[in-house]
Order: C-alpha cells, then sequence, then structure tokens
C-alpha cells in the first residue's frame, strides 16, 4: 500500500521525468532574462534558454527586458497545488484578453510562479501548467499564440516570502509582461 506522501513523491517523480532536460538553470543577475527559470515555447515544444521561445520563431526570442508590466494585464492566482484557472480569475483573463485582441501587435510573456512548498522541479512544472492554462486561455479566446512566450520561475521569484497562508496564495500566480511590436 502506497502512503499519501509516497503517492506525493511518485508523482512529482513522474512529472520531473516527463520534463527531463528541458530545465534551464542560468546564472543569477539582475537582468530579469537571465535568472534561474524554466522557459518554454508557446506550444511547450522547445526549452532554449533565457526568454525561451515562442510561435515568433526561434530566431526571435524575446529579451525579457524589452517587456513591461501592463496595469490592463492584471495577475491571476491559483489554489494550493493546482493550475485551474477559477472563476474570480477567468473575469480577470476575460478583460487582459480584451486588451490583447485590441492591441494586436503586442506580444506578451507569461510567468508562472508557485509557493515555497514542495520541490523545485516541481514547482517549476507546476508553475509552468499555470502559466500554459493562462495561455489556453488567451488562445480560446482569439489570441494568437504566436503572440505568446511562456516560463516559469517556479518559486524563485515570490512576491511575500512570510511562512503563511496567505503570503503563499500570493505568490501561487500567472503574471504578464507586454511588448509593443
Amino acid at each position: 500500500m502506497i502512503t499519501c506522501q509516497a503517492s506525493v513523491v511518485i508523482v512529482s517523480l513522474l512529472m520531473a521525468l516527463a520534463v527531463g532536460g528541458c530545465a534551464t538553470q542560468q546564472s543569477a543577475t539582475n537582468d530579469p532574462s537571465a535568472t534561474a527559470g524554466y522557459h518554454s515555447g508557446a506550444m511547450g515544444s522547445r526549452h532554449d534558454g533565457p526568454g525561451g521561445t515562442s510561435g515568433m520563431g526561434a530566431s526571435a526570442r524575446p529579451r525579457l527586458s524589452d517587456f513591461i508590466v501592463h496595469d490592463d494585464l492584471r495577475d491571476v492566482h491559483f489554489a494550493f497545488d493546482s493550475y485551474e484557472i477559477r472563476a474570480t480569475d477567468m473575469r480577470i483573463l476575460e478583460k487582459s484578453t480584451q486588451w490583447l485582441r485590441a492591441h494586436p501587435d503586442a506580444l506578451v510573456v507569461i510567468e508562472g510562479h508557485a509557493d515555497e512548498r514542495g520541490t523545485n522541479e516541481y514547482n517549476l512544472t507546476l508553475g509552468e501548467r499555470r502559466a500554459k492554462a493562462s495561455m489556453n486561455y488567451f488562445v480560446s479566446h482569439g489570441v494568437a499564440a504566436s503572440r505568446i512566450t511562456v516560463m516559469s520561475y517556479g518559486e524563485e521569484r515570490g512576491m511575500c516570502r512570510d511562512k503563511t497562508e496567505s503570503c503563499w496564495a500570493k505568490n501561487r500566480r500567472a503574471h504578464f509582461r507586454v511588448k509593443a511590436n
């Protein structure tokens, strides 16, 4: 009989194997495009280091320093150990979708984040799934996948460092940056 804790370890290992070789560790600098993180393309098929890849083409990888936070694209948050978009966050994503459709030349980077609980590998995978869930929402509502780059920082860029549920909830998010093309 497998215990609950053993099941979590097995699931974590399976998830790590599923993305094996895709994680990229980079040197820590002040440049946000060169921080440790798991980067993936719009379709999740390539993992090429800083900035990831996207439908924009592998030769046109975005420099993250060119992307800014925009007030019309607010963070969405997730429940513990989940990448399911909640109803309240769907309303936030709908407003972001409207802005993106109104600005068809804007490119977007979606950063996935997790709280500190769990292994680094698990949190990188969970962060990526959160970013991809947000991307899938945009694509299913008319935003071209070629405009979107997905990446995960896992637990590395928490907004809050306290060891409380309210703090962890702030860290479980998808964060958006845009660049006018």
